[in-house]
C-alpha cells in the first residue's frame, strides 16, 4: 500500500460502514474503531444471539451510529441494513462449538448466510465486502508457519461453513468484478470475549475459572498451540482494509505470528491472577480439536503496513483485570460457562 493509499485508510471520513455481527465481541470493538477514525456512518447488523445490548453502549448516544436488529438471512432485515452503504464487514456466524451439535444451523447462517449478503451487497452496489473468515479454515497446521496457500482441512462443520463463504466471495470477485477481501483472524482476545455456553473461549473461560478459585481446564496433553492476536489489534488491522489499493480479490491471514501452547497459555493465566497453585486439570481431548496453529501474517503486513503491538503476556495481564472487575456486576460467572468436552447432542 502507498503513503498516500495508508493515509486514506486511516481516514474514513465520508464512509458509510456496515458491520454484521457488530454486536458481538470481534464486531462491537471494529465498530468502535471505525467511528474513532471518522466514518460518516455505522451500522450493526446483529439478531444478538452471541452478540449484545452492553457491548455498544458506549455508541448510545452516538448520532452516527445505528444498531439494526435482525438476521443476516432475513431478506427484509438486509435490504434495510445495505441501503446506503458503501463498505461491509460480514462477521455474523455461529461458532465452533455450535456447529458440533446443530451443523444444519451453523452451515446455513455461516455459508448460505454469507451468499446471501454478498449477492444483496453486489445489488446494493457495495464498493468492497470484507469477509471475515477464520483460521479454522485450515485445521491443523501441515506446516508452520501456515501462509495463505496452506491446505484448507477445516476439521469442523464451523470450519468448512467459513471456508464456504471465502469460496463465495472469491467467487464474485472473480465472476462479477466485486471489490472482496477475505481476511483470516487467528486466536482474538480481548475485553468482551466470550466465556458462557458454547461461544466461550478457551482464554476468557479459563481466566472466569481461575479468579473464582478452581483449577483450570486443558482438554487433552495441553500442547495444542493457537496464534493469538489481542482485539485492539485485530481491529486496527481490519479498519485498514476499508480502503487502499491492490486488496480486491485478496485472501489474507491475520495473526500475531507467535504460537502459545494451552499449558502456556494457563500458566500465564495463574501467573496474572497470582494463583499459581491452581494447576489445569486435564480432561479426553476433544473432536474436531485443531492440534496446532501458527499463522503467516506477512502479506496482511506487506499489504497494509499493519504490526501487532500488544505482547500476550500484556494483553492477559490486562485482560484478567477485565473480569475482575467485570466479576462485580456477575457474581455467577463460573455457573455460565461450560466446561465439558464437546460432544454431539443429537445424531447428525
Amino acid at each position: 500500500m502507498s503513503g498516500l493509499d495508508r493515509a486514506q485508510a486511516d481516514n474514513l471520513s465520508g464512509l458509510r460502514i456496515l458491520v454484521t455481527g457488530g454486536a458481538g465481541f470481534i464486531g462491537s470493538h471494529l465498530v468502535d474503531t471505525l467511528l474513532a477514525q471518522g466514518a460518516a456512518e455505522v451500522r450493526a447488523l446483529d439478531n444478538l444471539t452471541n452478540g449484545n445490548h452492553e457491548n455498544l453502549v458506549g455508541q448510545n448516544a452516538n448520532e452516527r451510529f445505528t444498531l439494526v436488529v435482525g438476521d443476516v438471512r432475513d431478506d427484509v432485515v438486509r435490504e434495510k441494513a445495505l441501503h446506503g452503504i458503501d463498505i461491509v464487514y460480514h462477521l455474523a456466524c455461529l461458532g465452533v462449538r455450535h456447529s458440533l451439535h446443530d451443523p444444519i444451523e451453523n452451515h446455513d447462517v455461516n455459508a448460505r448466510g454469507t451468499l446471501l449478503m454478498l449477492c444483496s451487497a453486489r445489488a446494493e452496489g457495495i464498493r468492497r465486502f470484507i469477509y471475515v473468515s477464520t483460521s479454522e479454515v485450515f485445521g491443523t497446521a501441515q506446516y508452520v508457519p501456515m501462509d495463505e496457500r496452506h491446505p484448507t482441512w477445516p476439521e469442523t462443520v464451523y470450519g468448512a461453513s467459513k471456508l464456504a463463504g471465502e469460496a463465495s466471495s472469491r467467487a464474485f470477485f472473480r465472476t462479477y468484478g466485486m471489490d472482496t477481501v477475505v481476511v483470516r483472524p487467528f486466536n482474538t482476545y480481548g475485553p468482551r470475549s466470550h466465556f458462557a455456553g458454547d461461544s466461550g473461549e478457551v482464554l476468557p473461560r479459563t481466566i472466569v475459572r481461575l479468579l473464582a478459585g478452581h483449577r483450570p481446564v486443558i482438554f487433552g496433553d495441553g500442547q495444542q498451540t493457537r496464534d493469538f492476536m489481542h482485539v485492539f489489534d485485530t481491529v486496527t488491522a481490519l479498519a485498514l482494509l476499508a480502503q487502499g489499493s491492490g486488496l480486491a480479490g485478496e485472501t489474507l491471514n491475520l495473526g500475531s505470528g507467535a504460537e502459545v501452547t494451552m499449558n502456556a497459555l494457563c500458566a500465564a493465566v495463574a501467573l496474572a491472577v497470582e494463583r499459581p497453585d491452581l494447576l489445569p486439570v486435564h480432561d479426553s481431548a476433544r473432536p474436531g480439536d485443531v492440534r496446532r496453529l501458527l499463522g503467516d501474517p506477512t502479506l496482511m503486513m506487506s499489504l497494509t503496513g499493519f504490526a501487532p503491538t500488544v505482547p500476550f503476556e500484556r494483553g492477559v495481564a490486562e485482560l484478567v483485570a477485565w473480569f475482575r472487575a467485570s466479576a462485580a456486576d456477575n457474581p455467577d460467572q463460573v455457573e455460565l460457562m461450560e466446561d465439558r468436552n464437546w460432544v454431539a447432542l443429537e445424531a447428525v
